[in-house]
């Protein structure tokens, strides 16, 4: 299983970006798909989750309101659609799969190689 992220840049403040994770090999319906972010010196942090037989997701805090997680099942591909991006949200972007849902980074299995987000203010 391979999962390839992309989708990250150089936006300013209050800008969107719209993150896709491309999943090689089947996602089975009772995984969990989820994004998690890190900065240099810090953990990997949980951003959102989705459910894939059901739909439902989860935000972390931070991002409820402005972060959007979908997923395309005909495409094997998860989104992360980002509205009013802030400075502090500036960091190295992972998709992640995992077989139950959790917001900490050893709860997931398979990891994208990460893509960059950075946001001047």
């Amino acid at each position: 299983v391979q999962l390839q992220a992309c989708g990250g840049g150089l936006v300013q403040a209050g800008d969107s970006l719209r993150l896709s994770c491309a999943v090689s090999g089947r996602i089975f319906s009772s995984h969990i798909m989820g994004w998690f972010r890190q900065v240099p010196g810090k953990e990997r942090d949980f951003v959102a989750a989705i459910r894939w037989n059901s739909g439902r997701t989860y935000y972390a805090d931070s991002v409820k309101g402005r972060f959007t997680i979908s997923g395309e099942y005909a495409k094997n591909t998860v989104y992360l659609q980002m509205n009013n991006l802030e400075p502090e949200d500036a960091a190295v972007y992972y998709c992640a799969r995992a077989k139950e849902y959790g917001t900490h980074w050893r709860t997931y299995y398979y990891w994208g190689q990460g893509t960059l987000v950075t946001v001047s203010s």
